[in-house]
């Protein structure tokens, strides 16, 4: 009895050890749990675990329940959480090098936001190490279309129209275009669409789904404009404080993520679209005229860019082309 006692107690013990010595991330994300994003994440946080055989455990927090989406790169840079994810084009106005992405007309299908993400990947990571951060992996939106309640035809059906914005490049865009833009975040949506906030948007089949866009306009103009990016951060000093074999397993999965969340977003693209189409709207084509006007609005804010990006910047954009 006395030895049965022991080995419980020891085991005990053991059992104590191996639970204090686990590491726990809380990871705070923007997006619902419906969308691809997140739900990527939740399969990369249980790689994580399983790969480490729980010494890390990753707890997503969704919808920006724990953190708005703006604070995100403020609290990891502050440790007030490990790990994140945001919107690239969210942190535009930090640095140049976060508007790239979002730039219309630029790369507007997976092929040429591949080779566009391969060219400025390490001018990414490098602003991002200035500021003690670490890109785990980066994930694509489909590309970006126009939500209406009225057709639109021409760069003119813009003009005066409330445009939702998620980014400083948004913005200049709607300016552009002769509409008012008003920052909304994804979760905000329908509520500004149902209080006359907005009444136009460009973004993703991913979020008019998610949003349930039916309910507030009646057209979905696939103009394609761009294929902007989500990346997960991590804190650098609490990506060091781990233990190797730990750092080895994380970077394995996050590897495996984007790979994955690159393969889930072309996809993505096929069936949100075709979901905006059952649930009664109208899914067209841009017309030519929509087009040609678009291209130039998209080509002088790429020469806008380059300027303010600097010589580093419009190398990349060379390279790119």
């Amino acid at each position: 009895m006395k030895m049965f006692k022991l080995a419980a107690l020891t085991l005990a013990v053991i059992s104590s050890a191996t639970t204090s010595a686990a590491t726990r991330w809380d990871m705070a994300t923007p997006y619902v749990d419906a969308t691809h994003h997140t739900q990527n994440n939740i399969q990369f946080a249980e790689d994580v675990k399983t790969a480490t055989n729980g010494e890390l455990e990753i707890i997503i927090h969704s919808g920006a329940s724990l953190i708005k989406h703006k604070e995100i790169p403020k609290a990891v840079r502050s440790q007030q959480v490990p790990i994140g994810e945001v919107f690239i084009g969210i942190m535009g106005n930090d640095d140049p090098i976060y508007k790239l992405d979002n730039i219309p007309f630029l790369a507007t299908d997976f092929d040429q936001a591949k080779k566009l993400y391969a060219i400025s990947k390490a001018a990414l990571e490098a602003k991002l190490d200035e500021d003690g951060l670490m890109l785990l992996y980066s994930v694509p939106w489909p590309p970006q279309g126009i939500y209406s309640q009225e057709p639109v035809n021409k760069i003119e059906d813009f003009k005066g129209a409330k445009l939702r914005s998620y980014s400083s490049t948004l913005s200049r865009l709607a300016i552009l275009l002769e509409a008012s833009p008003t920052t909304v975040q994804t979760v905000e949506i329908p509520q500004a669409f149902s209080t006359g906030i907005v009444d136009m948007m460009i973004t993703s089949p991913t979020t008019g789904v998610s949003s349930q866009s039916w309910d507030y306009v009646s057209h979905y103009t696939d103009v394609q404009a761009w294929i902007p990016k989500n990346m997960v951060i991590v804190n650098k000093r609490a990506f060091r404080r781990l233990d190797k074999p730990v750092q080895s397993a994380l970077l394995a999965a996050a590897a495996k993520a984007e790979t994955r969340g690159w393969e889930i977003a072309i996809q993505e693209t096929k069936d949100k679209t075709a979901e905006l189409a059952a649930h009664g709207m109208t899914v067209t084509e841009p017309s030519e005229i929509l087009m040609t006007e678009l291209k130039k609005v998209g080509e002088n804010m790429a020469a806008e860019w380059a300027e303010e990006a600097g010589s580093k910047g419009k190398a990349l954009l060379e390279e790119y082309k």
